[in-house]
């Protein structure tokens, strides 16, 4: 294996496809995922290109770990330039067309162009076949089974009726594992690009067998004896719902006017359950496991409604973002209905987070008689009729929230100051008011307000993870090495393909080993954290060539004016001064200028000279 690696160029426009290779130096400093996908997405794109345009790339970048047996691999990166933020989009999915991509021979697939009618791509190996479809129109769950009816044992990734729409927060949905954020599925709607089929009969080989089956063993029997692993299985993702809402107070509800769940757990009797908490629902819904492939600590979970209103219902859940978004943020505490819901989201092929918080927002809008509409807290029905209304663009509430929150707010003129958005993407279910290096990194995140460039919930929460100790989630101050820090590891598992989720298991100076045998490449642990560090000034770096500043570094008004009213939180926000103390510390921990560039000296150092001399501050 070494780092040899290659790419496949799709034009759907002229209808050809190519195999490229890539430079053997360029995969040791971003081994794959992520910081190969921000790479060529600088490299291929011109400053300013629209969203939409032929020439804006769709890039699927399996980690470099993809396909090698090793545990919890199974993540694969899609990039392009996003039509809901305009910098860098970028989605993630534990989806099996990730390795299907990998044994086919390639490191990535890049997609430019459009098409005149709609197609879909084809790939087996080293055939590449552009046809056109007669699956537009159709959801993405029956689309990728007509799909695969004609391409039996092919992984498969489509798009629904929101990406055919335009819709800025439709997803790419890939078997029900769903790349959501940033609106990609706008991306590929726009290139008449349908779906794609993907089936590879190649063996990754690593560089040292019996070595890196060694660390493969070694993986295995921690992950099988670790704590987390029991509680992933039995709960999945939202295992520490309540956690949240009664010790933390951070579980932003009802559009964020409260920190915790209030109208469910202000009404349950002593012992109750929340109903949308996993330890109440997952012993009566749960019939199997769904597990990423390659996962042997699988939190993915077969959620089934067998009678009753949503008798039928059947779909990986519930996540826990889920959970929030339209479950607790909507005020609706019926797990049967949540279900549901994140189903009609994943059918649409909407993002289920945006869609929920632009949607709660409009609730708040209707209440204060801004708006008018039939929505209402604790309504799944409306909740329903608005999701397809929004992906199919119709009616007056469907045009105006098929966009998100912050098209919203806009084509309206008002709720802007309790609309929940960074760089227009809406949040994710931790109230930062309570939470202040999550704060700041929901801020900085060049994906606008993402849980997962930093993954800092653990520590800032917890109070202490890998090499911090003493968190205290109150305080501003030494915010902005911590956030750089656990961004630029992060990078390195969106490099290599790993799971987040297995983060608190392997650490940095862990992963060396299964690099050293699977690649030949004797890294060292400063090379590693460097690797993470260059990803993460690659995709800033194009933020900041399409204009982005330290005002785009910015949270919610809610955030700095509404102080959380009730609950173990109660009386936090933050303050203006703490976010620009927190801004400067981040800035000069990142080695960039205080309006939030990259300077031409932290570039060159990264060996990113090229970048840097187009963008970087300074001389």
């Amino acid at each position: 294996m070494g780092f040899k690696g290659s790419y496949l160029l799709i034009d759907l426009k002229n209808g050809k496809s190519e195999k490229n290779e890539i430079d053997e130096y360029l995969m040791r400093r971003l081994f794959g995922g992520l910081g190969l996908a921000s790479y060529y997405l600088y490299r291929e794109t011109k400053k300013g290109v629209d969203p939409f345009d032929e020439d804006n790339p769709l890039i699927i970048s399996p980690g470099l770990f993809v396909s090698s047996g090793l545990p919890t691999a199974s993540k694969t990166i899609f990039v392009s330039k996003s039509p809901l933020t305009r910098g860098v989009g970028k989605a993630v999915a534990g989806a099996a067309i990730g390795p299907e991509i990998r044994k086919s021979g390639y490191n990535m697939v890049i997609i430019k162009g459009r098409s005149k009618d709609p197609v879909h791509v084809v790939i087996e190996d080293d055939d590449v076949k552009i046809e056109r479809t007669e699956l537009w129109g159709k959801d993405t769950r029956e689309t990728q089974l007509k799909l695969k009816e004609k391409y039996p044992g092919f992984a498969t990734a489509a798009i629904g009726p929101a990406g055919e729409n335009l819709s800025k927060i439709a997803i790419i949905d890939s078997e029900e594992r769903q790349a959501a954020r940033t609106g990609l599925g706008a991306v590929m709607g726009s290139k008449k690009l349908k779906a794609i089929a993907v089936k590879g009969t190649k063996k990754i080989k690593p560089y040292d067998e019996s070595g890196f089956k060694e660390v493969i063993k070694k993986w295995v029997n921690i992950i099988k004896d670790h704590p987390n692993t029991q509680l992933d299985m039995k709960y999945g993702t939202g295992e520490f719902y309540a956690w949240m809402n009664t010790q933390m107070g951070t579980f932003p509800s009802r559009n964020w006017q409260q920190g915790y769940f209030q109208k469910a757990y202000d009404n349950l009797k002593e012992g109750e359950l929340s109903k949308i908490d996993p330890y109440y629902w997952a012993p009566k819904y749960v019939t199997g496991y769904h597990p990423c492939p390659g996962c042997t600590k699988p939190c993915g979970h077969i959620f089934e409604v067998k009678e009753g209103k949503y008798a039928g219902t059947r779909l990986d859940g519930l996540e826990y973002e889920i959970m929030y978004s339209l479950g607790g943020n909507l005020e609706i505490d019926d797990p049967e209905a949540v279900a549901y819901l994140s189903l009609l989201s994943d059918l649409y092929g909407l993002d289920a987070i945006s869609a929920g918080v632009t949607i709660s927002w409009a609730m708040e809008a209707i209440e204060k008689g801004l708006l008018k509409g039939y929505l209402r807290f604790g309504d799944p029905d409306g909740v329903a009729r608005a999701l397809k209304e929004m992906a199919y663009r119709e009616g007056e509430l469907g045009k105006l929230l098929a966009d998100g929150v912050r098209a919203a707010y806009t084509r309206l003129g008002k709720g802007k100051e309790f609309a929940l958005e960074v760089k227009g993407l809406e949040p994710p279910a931790y109230d930062i008011r309570g939470i202040k290096g999550m704060a700041l990194a929901e801020a900085v995140a060049f994906r606008g307000a993402c849980h997962n460039t930093a993954s800092i919930y653990t520590t800032e929460l917890v109070g202490n993870w890998w090499k911090f100790e003493n968190v205290d989630r109150f305080s501003a101050k030494g915010k902005g090495f911590e956030v750089k820090m656990h961004e630029d590891l992060m990078m390195i598992y969106d490099d290599l393909g790993i799971c987040q989720f297995t983060s608190n298991i392997f650490y940095a100076e862990d992963l060396l080993d299964a690099i050293r045998s699977f690649t030949g490449y004797n890294i060292s642990l400063s090379e590693l954290m460097m690797v993470g560090e260059r990803t993460y000034n690659i995709a800033k770096s194009f933020n900041v060539r399409e204009g982005f500043t330290r005002k785009d570094d910015y949270l919610p008004e809610r955030v700095m004016r509404d102080p959380i009213p009730k609950g173990v939180s109660k009386g936090s926000f933050v303050k203006k001064e703490e976010l620009e103390s927190m801004l400067d510390e981040y800035y000069q921990a990142r080695g960039w200028s205080m309006d939030g560039i990259p300077t031409k000296a932290k570039l060159h150092e990264l060996e990113l000279d090229e970048i840097g001399n187009e963008i970087g501050a300074g001389h």
